[in-house]
């Protein structure tokens, strides 16, 4: 009877060892499949290039070029598409007073997709459909077939953007281009021209419209 007893003990340990351990199994093989089939988290935020580097630099040319020393407008290429990378800089406060997203040119790819959402080409060449960098004056204002229907016209400062005028490059809206960060997607792409919201353009028609001088707009890369 007593080994009866000790074999019995004996098979329900090993029984239990078997369960528990296929039981272990079934729970790391659950979790591996949870984790295969989980979906990718969408990657951190690019982090924003500091910008205050760039807004002495701007300051200090406004100031030399006798353009607006109160604000300008900043937009880094260097930033993802779907990410906000337009800043309207006030150089009294030293800080960014809004910011949003921008288009710049597709080139030879398909219009109003987004398609070099973090490879823009540019150039300054007619005709090209691409974005120019270096820094422009913001002109007069007009009207425009697009968004809220204003545009501004923009004369390219430096060799790499001085056909700007001529191409009918300009800072306007457009409808396609939402008022919020769509990153992952880029922002639709057009023929050149920084465009905006529609919202967004607003805000920058009634600061341009209240200024007496000229603002400076420098799109760069870094």
């Amino acid at each position: 009877m007593k080994y009866a007893k000790m074999s019995l003990l004996v098979a329900l340990v090993i029984s239990l060892f078997f369960i528990v351990n296929n039981q272990v199994k079934k729970a790391k093989k659950t979790t591996l499949l949870k984790q295969k089939e989980a979906p990718l988290s969408v990657a951190d935020p690019i982090p924003t290039i500091p910008i205050q580097p760039k807004a002495i630099k701007a300051k200090e040319f406004c100031e030399v070029n006798e353009l607006n020393t109160n604000i300008c407008i900043l937009i880094d290429m260097s930033l993802h598409s779907g990410k906000n990378r337009l800043f309207v800089y006030d150089f009294k406060k030293d800080s960014v007073i809004s910011s949003a997203l921008c288009a710049h040119g597709c080139c030879n790819n398909e219009w109003a997709a987004d398609n070099t959402k973090t490879t823009p080409e540019f150039n300054n060449i007619p005709d090209s459909h691409c974005s120019s960098l270096g820094k422009y004056k913001i002109g007069n204002r007009g009207y425009s077939n697009w968004g809220i229907n204003v545009n501004y016209r923009l004369h390219g400062l430096e060799y790499a953007n001085n056909n700007a005028y001529s191409r009918d490059i300009v800072l306007h809206s457009w409808g396609m281009i939402t008022n919020h960060e769509t990153f992952p997607e880029g922002t639709p792409e057009g023929w050149g021209c920084p465009a905006v919201s529609n919202q967004q353009m607003k805000k920058l028609d009634s600061i341009l419209q209240t200024e007496t001088k000229p603002l400076l707009m420098w799109i760069y890369k870094n």
